[in-house]
């Protein structure tokens, strides 16, 4: 082979090894987009289900979800709302009685570490109610061979960006309503967040308005279900459904200052969710925060 044609090949043998090792890391995704990789986890709008282990696929009674845990993180669902309780000794998820329904928390954690291993780009909230001490919580974790994946978040650091969550395969943030702080995973949700009202039986009901944690907190937990006086199907009709949904959404980034990072549901499968989860994060990665906005 001549000197100048080995010199014309060269650009077509660097290309064949990039595709043989397949894409860059710069353009692989973090929790399916990669233009998300470079923004710190509170940047990011998270498609979060609300009781996630209350669905009707369990048989269980007056359910918040159509479908399962694992099914919903395979549908886009980012964060997952459970509730914990000590029911007989065994560390369970149950909403209000565990005889309207109940999953093993073990189990409801192995859902997720199953999802995360298949997945090893995607980055996964947990957002307890807890009824349970931190010990039994941190055991069901251990039994779940999910303590290497937890992130610990410093109070009062920056948050680390999708990408170098994924990089350090710590994908699993928890927070929780009681007993946070007990061990460094294991964050205290009102340290953390501030949210919107949970109880709404109407549209009209929606509101911006702070309930609790305080504003200014890093994470804003964005609710968006009716219950009247349970969740039913077509009260998630109403709520889930855009333009109405994302014009809440973005009213509230601008009212608040922040993006609502936990945008949460119930029927995750009905309505606009995903695209209202999406639509916020064009405007994180564009910078265009909604006008009136203090900032990103």
């Amino acid at each position: 082979m001549s000197r100048w044609l080995a010199l014309l090949l060269l650009p077509l043998l660097f290309a064949c090894d990039e595709a043989a090792d397949g894409p860059s890391k710069a353009q692989e995704p973090c929790n399916g987009r990669s233009e998300l990789c470079d923004l710190r986890f509170d940047q990011v709008a998270y498609a979060t289900s609300h009781n996630a282990m209350s669905n009707r696929a369990a048989r269980w009674i007056a359910p918040n979800q159509e479908v399962g845990i694992t099914a919903q993180l395979e549908l886009g669902v980012r964060a997952l709302m459970l509730d914990s309780y000590d029911f007989n000794g065994t560390s369970m998820l149950c909403h209000g009685a565990c005889s309207l329904g109940r999953l093993p928390l073990v189990d409801g954690l192995g859902e997720v570490k199953a999802f995360l291993d298949a997945h090893p780009r995607e980055v996964v909230s947990i957002i307890f109610e807890s009824y349970l001490s931190a010990e039994k919580t941190a055991a069901a974790f251990e039994e779940a061979g999910l303590m290497p994946m937890l992130y610990t978040h410093a109070a009062g650091e920056p948050f680390a960006t999708l990408g170098a969550l994924v990089e350090a395969n710590t994908r699993l943030f928890v927070v929780t309503d009681s007993g946070g702080g007990s061990y460094p995973w294991y964050h205290d949700v009102w340290a953390e967040s501030w949210e919107t009202d949970f109880s709404n039986a109407t549209l009209d009901d929606f509101s911006c308005a702070p309930n609790r944690g305080r504003p200014g907190n890093t994470l804003f937990i964005l609710n968006r279900f009716l219950t009247s006086p349970v969740a039913y199907r077509d009260l998630a009709v109403q709520a889930n459904a855009s333009p109405s949904f994302l014009n809440f959404a973005e009213q509230c980034w601008a009212e608040g200052g922040q993006i609502p990072n936990f945008v949460t549901v119930d029927f995750v499968d009905e309505g606009a969710l995903f695209e209202v989860v999406d639509a916020l994060n064009d405007r994180a990665i564009r910078g265009a925060v909604p006008e009136g906005s203090a900032g990103p």
